[in-house]
């Protein structure tokens, strides 16, 4: 069985039992989480498509930890100037096991 979630802006191809990365929610380590807002179901050779979404159907997942994703280097730099920038960034992220897919 799978399913495309959408959260976070961004959309997740999932199936019971797959971790997944996305962007940061506000829940604690060990909490249930319900994905609502399903595009696609598809169950043996059965595939739903929502008009955007599908009806009824939701995803169940457990947050398994809330974490930095590693270091992102920005580097600017303009020749002959002097000018030499240098950044980091960590993006925070949750991490979700999907329990189970219902219709």
């Amino acid at each position: 069985m799978l399913a495309v979630i959408k959260t976070g802006g961004k959309q997740y191809l999932v199936s019971p039992s797959k971790k997944i990365k996305i962007e940061k929610l506000n829940k604690k380590e060990g909490s249930e989480i319900i994905f609502k807002e399903v595009l696609l179901v598809q169950k043996g050779k059965k595939i739903e498509i929502g008009n955007p979404l599908v009806k009824g159907a939701k995803v169940i997942g457990k947050v398994v930890a809330q974490k930095k994703d590693k270091k992102v280097n920005i580097l600017k730099y303009k020749p002959k100037t002097r000018y030499r920038k240098k950044k980091g960034h960590r993006q925070l992220y949750t991490e979700v096991e999907i329990l189970k897919i219902e219709l």
